[in-house]
C-alpha cells in the first residue's frame, strides 16, 4: 500500500522539479541505508517500518525511472524502448533470487548488496544517460502534435498550471488523469490483468501442494525452483521479440488485447488437466503471453497519458494498477480457494484476464 500511494507522490516530485536523474540518484543512492536497516532490524514492527522507508527511496527511483520513456523515446520506438526496460523483470528476478539464495545465511550483508545493486545501476544510468533540454516531455510531441489527447479529446491543463505549481495541488489532482478516456481504459485492463496474473501466481507453491499431481519424489518447492526459471525465459523471449515487433507493426492494441486474452486462455490448462507436465506448459505459455503484454502496453500507456508535463505522476498513478491489484489478489484467490477450490482459481484468473483485454477495445488514440 505505501508503494502503490508514493509512486505518484514521488512522481510529482519529478514533474514539478523539472529533472529526472537527480531523483534517480538519490532514490538509487539512499537505497543503500535502507536496505542496510531492513538487514539489521530483527522485530516484526522495526521490519515494517525499514520496509516502507526502503519502498519510499525505491519509488523515487522508479518514479523518475519509469517516465524516462515517455520522455526521451520517440513514439516509433516505444516498443523496443519498452521492451528493453521489461526485461528487467525477468532478469532481476534472477539475479534476486541468486543474490538471496547465495546470502541466505547472512541478512544483512544480503541486503546491501541488494542495495548496492540498485546503486550502481542509478549511478551508470545518471552518468550514462544526458538530461535532455527544454521542457520535460518534448520528445512526445510529433510534427503537427496540436496538444490534444490522441482520442481527440482537448487536453486538460496540467496539475501545476491549475494549481499554481504547489505541490499540495499536485498531489489533489492525481485523480485527473484517470479523467482521459484512452488512459483510463489502459488502468483499467493493466488492473484487471495484474490481477488475474497474481491471484494464481501468488499461490502457487499451495496450487502445487494441495492440487497438481507432481512426480514421485518431487516436492512442491523443488517443482517451483523448475517452474519459475522456465516462465521466466518464456517471459525474456516474448518481452525482447514483441516490443520491437509492435513498433514495426505499428499495432500496440492488437498485441495487448491478444497477450491478455492468451493469458486467460492458458488458465484452461491447468483445469483440464491438473499435472506437473500441463503446469510446465501453462508456466510457458503464460509467461509468453504476460511478457508481451508487459512490454507492449507500457508503449500503449506512454502514448497515451494525458499531459507530457505530468508523465511521471501519471506513470505513478499507473503504478497503482501494478501494486493494487498485488495487495488485493492474496485475499480474493483464498476466498476463492476456500469456497471452490483451486479449479475455480484458474478459472477466476482466466476470466479476469480476458475482461483486461476487452479492456483495451474502447481505447481510441492507439492501433
Amino acid at each position: 500500500m505505501f508503494a502503490a500511494l508514493f509512486n505518484p507522490v514521488a512522481g510529482a516530485l519529478s514533474d514539478r522539479s523539472g529533472r529526472r536523474n537527480p531523483w534517480i540518484l538519490a532514490g538509487g543512492l539512499l537505497a543503500v541505508p535502507a536496505m542496510a536497516l531492513l538487514g539489521a532490524v530483527n522485530s516484526v514492527l522495526l521490519v515494517a517500518i525499514a520496509w516502507c522507508l526502503g519502498q519510499a527511496v525505491m519509488n523515487v527511483y522508479q518514479a523518475a525511472l519509469t517516465s524516462v520513456v515517455p520522455d526521451r523515446i520517440p513514439a516509433a520506438r516505444r516498443g523496443t524502448a519498452s521492451a528493453a526496460v521489461g526485461l528487467g523483470m525477468p532478469v532481476g528476478s534472477i539475479i534476486g533470487v541468486l543474490v538471496a539464495n547465495g546470502f541466505s545465511g547472512r541478512f544483512g550483508t544480503g541486503y546491501l548488496v541488494l542495495g548496492a545493486l540498485v546503486a550502481a545501476a542509478a549511478v551508470l544510468f545518471t552518468g550514462l544517460s544526458r538530461e535532455p533540454g527544454g521542457r520535460l516531455g518534448d520528445s512526445r510531441r510529433e510534427p503537427g502534435d496540436s496538444g490534444r489527447e490522441p482520442g481527440g479529446e482537448a487536453l486538460p491543463a496540467s496539475s501545476a498550471q491549475r494549481s499554481g505549481g504547489s505541490f499540495g495541488g499536485q498531489v489533489a489532482a492525481f485523480a485527473d488523469s484517470l479523467r482521459a478516456h484512452d488512459f483510463r481504459w489502459a488502468f483499467i485492463g493493466r488492473a484487471l490483468l495484474v490481477l488475474g496474473y497474481f491471484s494464481v501466481s501468488g499461490y502457487q507453491l499451495y496450487i502445487l501442494q494441495d492440487h497438481i499431481g507432481l512426480p514421485h519424489g518431487m516436492s512442491p518447492t523443488a517443482a517451483v525452483a523448475v517452474l519459475t526459471p522456465v516462465a521466466s525465459l518464456a517471459m525474456l523471449v516474448s518481452i525482447a521479440v514483441c516490443g520491437p515487433l509492435s513498433d514495426r507493426l505499428d499495432a500496440r492494441k492488437r498485441f495487448v488485447g491478444v497477450s491478455a486474452a492468451a493469458a486467460g486462455c492458458a488458465m484452461v490448462i491447468p483445469v483440464i488437466s491438473p499435472t506437473f507436465p500441463a503446469m510446465l506448459l501453462f508456466g510457458v505459455l503464460n509467461g509468453l503471453a504476460f511478457g508481451c503484454y508487459m512490454a507492449v502496453d507500457t508503449a500503449l500507456v506512454t502514448l497515451v497519458l494525458p499531459r507530457a508535463e505530468d508523465a511521471a505522476r501519471d506513470m505513478g498513478v499507473l503504478n497503482i494498477a501494478n501494486a493494487g491489484p498485488q495487495i488485493v489478489a492474496p485475499f480474493i484467490a483464498s476466498l476463492v480457494v476456500s469456497l471452490a477450490g483451486y479449479t475455480s482459481l484458474f478459472l477466476v484468473g482466466g476470466v479476469l484476464s480476458i475482461l483486461g483485454a476487452l479492456a483495451v477495445r474502447p481505447i481510441r488514440g492507439v492501433r
